[in-house]
């Protein structure tokens, strides 16, 4: 090492102590002041003067020169055979390994080397070095971690944070004129990144003075945006591509589809033409799992599913019309207002309509009738959200109207779970990504609620009011633990949810999975027998109609004409009857009684004709009486209101 600096003193200077002693002050130099120089002295104002704050550091003899250190690495490929042996050609490699093979030394070598390979592998086998032994215990501590609220940033204060959220940054559109913020995508490598898609929704404001600009925001620079996007119509739908971060997705207000590469500057790649385009603005586009990461597809509410490759976006690729009657009419299908699909499962997606009915579709079946595999009716509006449990594909979630629904495939006629109607609309939804039994909804008086129903099914484990205008857009980080919610008039706020909220809690996977089952057993067993009691129900009313039918078809008067002669007929059979009673008493019934009753002999033919036929309708009268009296009152006002009909 070359010595730069030298220092030099006496030994017997070494290790000399201080010695101090205690005198009065002395006036070392005492200069007066010079009243002529007063003229001559000129005032700066104003004056600089730096002041070193780093500490002064001096030099040692056991300082050191710095050591330059650089990375290098090589890529060993293939290595081991002699320079004669080209690796590339096997049939030199093949030779060389039989000749190698056949040499005792590398047998001996091939069995000393085994036994050792054995005992490291039975060791591998019989203690796993990276088992965690109490991954469940820290579960268990996060999970009963108190709550807890610490606010990171607020670029402009729109709602307070609660005890168990805190809010991270705030975005607002910086137009002057406020647009909705429509759609939310997370950039897929960094989470630093959000894509907002910004448009009007009411088609009768008026729109002179609205930009047709959407953005790209940092959240470490939340003040300005980082990239905007120039579209030629508002945007209503925005998406990453998962596999290459530079392309975005987009549907416009004009039922167009557009992508961008954010490399090659703010204005679309490519356009595709209004004529092959949607008639109706473009509320879903998704991307497929595809090799070349270029195929998507989008709903629009002019009831078509149309896929794209934006290699070549001059015409879609396939369409599909949303028509349940399954005769492929434009004009009976149902608009479209979000889309869902899941990767998992790469020919099948769903469909929310606005009209409510949520419907099943599988890509790959021959026919357009087929592809609509089945229909849901989930809410009395439109479907504003829809989305696959991603623990549990079978079980999605649907949110419209007042309510958000849990429904399962197998059961088509009601959901599983639903929540409690609320009092203000609700706009949006979606599944938490790490938790099972976690999902979000934003609702039209700016609050975000936070559901866990295994901790609570009645009621949201959280209710956060965000801001005061509506909220029309919820998309969570794939960590889950950050949360974008986007308003009506531009605003995206940002959440960070207590760690209970977003950690995989124990067991909690099979606890969802048995709950799910249950709910979809309970509902098969249900609509089962209400199937059962409307074919009841069914059968009892055609039924009816029969006999009324048959009691309409014949005539009143022949009704009355037949009640008539039974009720004579009757009155007969008794007099008959107790005139017979009467004759075996031995009793002539009335000829002697009306006799005397009118003053005339016996014998006389003039008064006893009469008194005959006037005892005649005596007894026909006391035979009438009693069997009036044994009758119920109801019988005799009806035989009344027959004699009076006669």
């Amino acid at each position: 090492m070359e010595i730069v600096y030298v220092y030099t003193r006496k030994r017997s200077e070494f290790g000399r102590p201080c010695c101090f002693s205690d005198r009065p002050a002395t006036v070392t130099v005492d200069i007066p002041p010079e009243p002529g120089m007063a003229d001559a002295f000129v005032l700066r104002n104003p004056v600089h003067s730096s002041v070193q704050h780093g500490s002064n550091m001096s030099e040692h003899e056991v300082n050191t020169e710095r050591v330059e250190v650089a990375s290098r690495g090589a890529n060993h490929v293939e290595g081991g055979w002699p320079k004669d042996i080209n690796p590339q050609e096997g049939e030199q490699t093949a030779r060389f390994r039989k000749k190698v093979e056949k040499d005792e030394n590398y047998i001996n070598t091939i069995t000393h080397l085994g036994t050792l390979v054995e005992r490291c592998a039975k060791q591998n086998n019989a203690v796993d070095i990276y088992e965690e032994f109490f991954a469940e215990e820290e579960t268990v501590e996060v999970a009963d971690e108190p709550p807890s609220a610490k606010t990171i940033n607020v670029i402009r204060a729109v709602g307070k944070p609660t005890a168990l959220s805190r809010v991270l940054s705030l975005q607002r559109d910086p137009n002057v004129t406020k647009r909705t913020a429509a759609h939310l995508s997370w950039h897929p490598d960094a989470c630093r990144k959000l894509a907002v898609a910004y448009g009007s929704l009411e088609f009768q404001r008026d729109g002179k003075d609205i930009s047709f600009d959407s953005y790209i925001w940092d959240l470490e620079n939340p003040n300005k945006p980082e990239f905007v996007l120039k579209p030629s119509s508002p945007l209503v739908c925005l998406e990453y591509n998962p596999k290459d971060s530079h392309i975005l997705l987009g549907g416009c207000y004009n039922g167009q589809m557009v992508y961008w590469d954010t490399r090659k500057g703010g204005l679309p790649v490519e356009v595709s033409a209004v004529e092959v385009s949607h008639r109706d603005p473009v509320y879903g586009a998704i991307w497929l799992q595809s090799k070349t990461g270029t195929e998507c597809f989008s709903a629009s509410t002019d009831g078509q599913v149309l896929w794209w490759d934006i290699r070549k976006l001059s015409e879609p690729t396939e369409s599909l019309v949303l028509d349940i009657t399954r005769s492929g009419l434009l004009e009976n299908a149902l608009g479209a207002v979000t889309l869902e699909f899941e990767p998992t499962m790469p020919t099948r997606f769903m469909v929310g309509t606005e009209q409510g009915i949520v419907i099943a579709c599988n890509r790959k079946a021959k026919t357009p009738a087929e592809k609509i595999t089945g229909t849901y009716s989930a809410h009395h509006g439109p479907v504003y959200a829809l989305a696959r449990n991603p623990f549990c594909p079978k079980i999605f979630l649907t949110v419209g109207d007042w309510t958000a629904r849990i429904w399962s495939e197998e059961t088509k006629e009601s959901a599983i779970m639903w929540t409690k109607y609320h009092l203000s609309y609700l706009t949006d939804g979606c599944w938490s990504a790490v938790r099972p039994a976690v999902f979000f909804t934003t609702r039209s008086d700016g609050t975000l609620d936070v559901w866990d129903f295994l901790f609570k099914q009645n009621d949201p484990s959280l209710s956060l009011k965000v801001c005061d205008e509506p909220l029309s857009s919820l998309r969570p980080q794939d960590n889950g633990c950050v949360i974008g919610c986007g308003s009506k008039l531009g605003t995206v706020t940002l959440l960070e949810i207590s760690s209970g909220l977003c950690t995989l809690q124990r067991n909690e996977k099979t606890l969802v999975t048995a709950m799910f089952e249950r709910e979809t057993k309970r509902e098969k067993i249900l609509e089962a027998r209400h199937r059962e009691m409307r074919l009841k129900e069914r059968a009892r009313s055609e039924g009816q109609g029969t006999e009324a039918e048959d009691v309409l078809v014949e005539d009143p008067q022949e009704v009355l004409d037949r009640a008539r002669r039974e009720y004579f007929e009757v009155l007969k059979e008794e007099m008959k009857r107790r005139t017979q009673a009467e004759t075996r008493h031995g009793k002539v019934p009335g000829t002697a009684q009306a006799g005397t009753a009118m003053g005339c002999p016996a014998g006389g033919r003039g008064c006893g004709s009469v008194s005959a036929f006037q005892g005649k309708d005596r007894a026909g009268q006391e035979a009438a009486g009693p069997a009036e009296e044994s009758q119920p009152p109801e019988d005799r006002e009806e035989e009344e209101e027959e004699k009076d009909a006669a």
